[in-house]
């Protein structure tokens, strides 16, 4: 069992964030609903309170009883969490004059104190509140302060608690990560939470939980189906049967290199080509969410057709990580939306769930997969949707324009590899318009299709930004797009962020 820090949520944006600052210091932890604290759990190290939305006077706030915890493990109260432990003991909040956000300097530091050590005055911290403490109780003490707020962080007298009211989590505040490394360090972490670790213990959990059973897992090609796989083959060997199908609306070449990839891993894997069945059951369909209603019950009625020829199968292995663990449950601990990669899939199969990946995050995913020796360009891939180009084609899908896009795209991948641009990218790819324009080739007069390209940067895909590529790339792009592909005479680059836009047009 390893030893953790529970995240308490109180619904903040960046609640994931300070969880995965905690991982990137090697240090487990677990995020919960706020009135969810597993009391029985003897692995629990340290407690940290995120922020919230809500202001702790307003009714409908998320309140926690923290009686059980305070005094008996080390607390972190981040904004919200440091005005709600002031609040309930005696203190009091009130809404600021104008409201704190954005970047400010620590003024004043306790550097006795163990919460602040190495920390010098003038670091910049990172505020996003409307609140302030006004009148802190009788036992908390001020550590830090900055111009405008008094209590920047406090620390209670006969305590292991804390309190800051500004975010260490996030990448503006510059000592951020050393002040949470502090606190792992008052909590007497060990740090020992590493890929080779989990690996370790997850081979093992595997091998008790699975025996001998048999286990299928559909394959995308994606970075989180891979490494699930390989993992589950290192622990059950060939009681492994991976499926990979291609819909027909994979990049160029995708499956056959897909399967190559694979088959130097090690993995015993069944390639089914399906592009005939998806391509007629998708033909004169241009609503986007019956495409991928449609493309998804494909995928589960070949993959179950595929599985009925196997025996004794007992068990599912999914590519879950733990974002879509966290964003199952609200924040009050009821299920809100469900996040089966193949939905429906064990249930009509009647098979148990293996998702080997549920507590990692993408980042994490990423280095284990390093850590088990694959090759980067499986690690590095960027997301590509599971309705893959079917929902980059608007309007009607057929196989000339999957051609036409495949072609496209493909150009503008390689391109985007030669120009050294794709690992700074978190996700890009072609779109083929449902619109005509005219042009001129030659003497001709052209009337045909428009590809839109997009590059987006981000951290976790809840918000990107337009990824600003070089004009001359660029030009390069739509150059070659133009002259190789038969069928456009148009290209254009979208430069909308999310939100308000999504990354994928569909």
């Amino acid at each position: 069992m390893h030893e953790k820090i529970i995240i308490l949520d109180f619904g903040s944006q960046t609640t994931q964030l300070i969880g995965r600052r905690v991982r990137e210091l090697n240090t487990y932890c677990e995020i919960v609903p706020f009135n969810k604290f597993p009391l029985d759990d003897p692995t629990v190290k340290g407690v940290i309170l995120s922020g919230s939305p809500y202001s702790v006077n307003d009714a409908n706030s998320f309140k926690a009883d923290l009686t059980a915890i305070r005094g008996k493990y080390p607390v972190l109260g981040i904004c919200y969490g440091a005005q709600f432990l002031a609040n309930t003991s005696g203190g009091k909040v009130e809404s600021a004059d104008s409201r704190e956000y954005g970047r400010a300097h620590l003024t004043y530091i306790n550097n006795d104190d163990k919460l602040l050590q190495g920390i010098d005055c003038g670091s910049q911290v990172w505020m996003s509140h409307g609140d302030t403490i006004t009148v802190l109780p009788e036992s908390f003490r001020i550590i830090a302060s900055t111009d405008d707020v008094r209590a920047a962080a406090y620390q209670i007298e006969g305590e292991n608690t804390w309190g800051v009211q500004f975010h260490p989590e996030v990448f503006h505040s510059t000592d951020g990560t050393l002040i949470l490394d502090n606190f792992l360090h008052i909590c007497g972490c060990s740090k020992d939470w590493t890929p080779a670790s989990f690996i370790e213990s997850t081979v093992a959990e595997l091998k008790e939980q699975l025996g001998d059973d048999k286990v299928i897992l559909a394959l995308s090609g994606g970075v989180d189906s891979s490494v699930t796989a390989v993992l589950l083959n290192r622990a059950i060997g060939k009681n492994l049967t991976c499926i990979f199908v291609d819909h027909g609306l994979l990049r160029k070449n995708e499956f056959e290199n897909v399967l190559k990839d694979y088959e130097h891993l090690g993995l015993n894997v069944i390639g089914v080509d399906a592009k005939k069945k998806f391509y007629s059951e998708l033909a004169g369909i241009t609503d986007p969410e019956t495409k991928r209603k449609i493309i998804g019950k494909g995928f589960i009625d070949v993959f179950d057709e595929e599985a009925h020829k196997l025996k004794d199968i007992k068990w599912l292995g999914q590519g879950t990580i733990y974002p879509d663990v966290i964003e199952s449950l609200s924040i009050t601990g009821t299920v809100i939306k469900s996040h089966h990669n193949v939905g429906g899939l064990p249930e009509k199969m009647n098979l148990k769930l293996v998702e080997p990946l549920r507590l990692l995050f993408k980042d994490e995913v990423r280095r284990v997969g390093n850590e088990l020796g694959m090759m980067p360009h499986l690690i590095k891939r960027h997301p590509f949707p599971g309705p893959g180009l079917g929902i980059r084609i608007l309007g009607d899908i057929t196989p000339e324009k999957v051609r036409v896009l495949q072609e496209a795209d493909d150009i503008y991948m390689s391109l985007m590899r030669e120009w050294g641009l794709y690992d700074k990218i978190w996700q890009a790819g072609a779109i083929l318009l449902p619109i005509r324009s005219v042009g001129v080739m030659g003497d001709e007069r052209t009337y045909e299709n428009t590809i839109a390209l997009r590059a987006v940067t981000s951290t976790d895909a809840m918000t990107a930004d337009w990824a600003q590529l070089p004009y001359d790339f660029l030009a390069k792009v739509s150059n070659e797009i133009i002259n190789k592909v038969k069928g456009v005479n148009r290209v254009v680059y979208d430069i909308s962020s999310k939100p308000p836009a999504t990354i994928e047009w569909e």
